[in-house]
């Protein structure tokens, strides 16, 4: 406020011609102001009753002005500079009455606003973080951006259910009590290779050990015959010096030595035949051994006629395992089912066997390799597959398999769509696979790149590619672009690969 118009209450007036400007003094006899010049001017001038400050300007010169101009106007103390250290009022004299305020304390003081100290230091880490970014831009060179140019896939995709068709051939016996396996599980074989021994319900280990003892008897006699011999057999020592050897050589075998043992094992086996049958000719005579011969063959006989030995009767591959489908659902009728009897085999429902197949045991598949058929029920029932194109198929199983397949044909029918595939690849990868997902893709093979990578010359897009540092446009189609992914193809065939470096802009 402005102190001129409103002047501070020091008190109540003494004179009615004067107003005081300071407040009453006290009866110590003490001056309460500079004592006054005895030159008969008056020390202050008469105050105009028009509530202006006390200390107006001074026009007279016969008026010494002994106290500073209006501090505002000034910035010089509000009270004279006297004998006193500092100004103010003398030592001697009281403090101001209450409510008293010099004329600084009557100016208005604006408040300082106070800001939180996390803001500060937020403010304070906003400046740095600029200060170190334009640091960073105006020293560190920029790097140049680059892409790859990669393999792309462009087309529609169609997911479903499928069954797996394999050509395959099962092989069953009844009265099946156990099985030697020979050949190896997943393994190929040839014509007429052998792959398993069955062993019916009229098998047993009674007849083996039967088996064994008749044979360790002719053994034990054949022995008591040798050591009986008077004159040297000079055949019968090679022959036994073979066997020793070939012995040898399998015990060396066995503790590490280099070699093929089962060689090995074949040729010991072709020299105990070779002893056993000059010693059945040299003792045909002996009516005890010839007894223990009889003996053995008719037991071999009967121990045949409970085991079947098994054969492959064409070149694949041999599984031990089988799932049911493989009488009712084979390469040859498969293209007879419906949809709606697919979807039922897909949710576990075998198709059924014959009557001559029932109650027989399956002991294991033959399977051709290089080919198999897939029946696939496709979810988007508006799709119109065209016969005859080739699409890649993934199969979603315990190991993701991708292969392509091509339309053999379709059936709509009961709101199903089911399309026949067949694929020219190994069966290997779907040798235990019956059912499971699968994705149907066109396959349009394509170039991609970032969306960046796209740059425009003389009104032709294309990319630039960069080899050892050096930079150069080269032209492309661009097929499609999504998901700030271009698929393109080069205008000049063989000008870009996979895998080359492209500048991104």
């Amino acid at each position: 406020m402005d102190h001129r118009n409103n002047p501070p209450k020091w008190g109540p007036p003494q004179q009615t011609g004067y107003q005081q400007p300071y407040p009453p003094m006290q009866q110590t006899g003490q001056m309460p102001y500079p004592p006054m010049q005895q030159t008969g001017q008056v020390p202050y001038p008469p105050m105009q009753q028009t509530g202006q400050m006390p200390y107006p300007q001074m026009q007279q010169t016969g008026y010494q002005q002994t106290y500073p101009m209006d501090p505002m106007m000034t910035g010089a103390q509000p009270y004279p500079q006297g004998p006193y250290q500092g100004g103010g009022y003398p030592p001697q004299q009281p403090a101001p009455p209450a409510g008293f305020m010099t004329p600084t304390q009557m100016i208005p003081q604006k408040k300082q606003r106070k800001w939180p100290k996390a803001v500060m230091a937020l403010a304070v880490a906003a400046v740095l973080g600029v200060a170190v970014w334009y640091l960073y831009a105006l020293l560190v060179p920029s790097a140049m951006p680059y892409g790859t140019i990669e393999a792309g896939l462009l087309g529609a995709r169609y997911t479903g259910d499928c069954i797996i068709v394999r050509d395959e051939t099962p092989f069953d016996s009844e009265g099946l009590t156990s099985v030697e396996y020979i050949a190896d599980e997943g393994g190929y074989v040839q014509r007429t290779d052998s792959v398993c021994r069955v062993f019916t319900s009229g098998y047993s280990t009674t007849a083996v050990s039967t088996l064994q003892g008749f044979r360790e008897d002719i053994r034990d006699y054949q022995k008591t015959l040798l050591d009986s011999e008077t004159t040297f057999d000079a055949k019968m020592a090679s022959l036994q010096s073979d066997i020793l050897t070939r012995a040898k050589e399998i015990r060396s075998m066995i503790a590490g030595a280099r070699g093929s043992l089962q060689n090995q094992e074949a040729l010991l086996d072709a020299a105990i035949s070779a002893r056993q049958s000059y010693l059945k000719q040299k003792y045909s005579d002996d009516q005890r051994l010839s007894r223990l011969y009889d003996d053995e063959r008719s037991q071999m006989q009967r121990i045949d006629s409970w085991t079947k030995a098994y054969a492959a009767t064409a070149p694949g591959v041999v599984s031990f395992y089988s799932d049911g489908y493989e009488y009712g659902l084979t390469s040859d009728n498969y293209t007879t089912f419906s949809p709606a009897e697919v979807r039922n085999m897909f949710n576990g429902a075998k198709p059924e066997k014959s009557t001559t197949e029932k109650g027989k045991t399956t002991i294991f598949r033959l399977v051709e390799d290089g080919h198999w058929n897939v029946l696939f029920l496709a979810q988007d029932k508006d799709w119109n597959p065209v016969q005859g194109q080739q699409y890649e198929l993934k199969l979603e199983s315990f190991e993701n398999t991708t292969v392509m397949a091509t339309v053999e044909d379709f059936t709509r029918t009961g709101g199903e769509l089911l399309v026949r595939l067949s694929v020219a690849e190994s069966v290997l990868p779907v040798l235990y696979i019956r059912t499971c997902q699968a994705e149907l893709g066109e396959s349009v093979t394509t170039l991609k790149v970032p969306s960046r990578a796209i740059y425009t010359q003389d009104s032709m897009q294309g990319v630039v590619v960069v080899i050892n540092g050096v930079e150069s446009f080269i032209p492309i189609n661009i097929v499609w672009e999504q998901d700030g992914e271009v698929y393109f193809n080069a205008v000049q065939q063989g000008h870009l690969t996979e895998g080359m470096n492209v500048r991104l802009f």
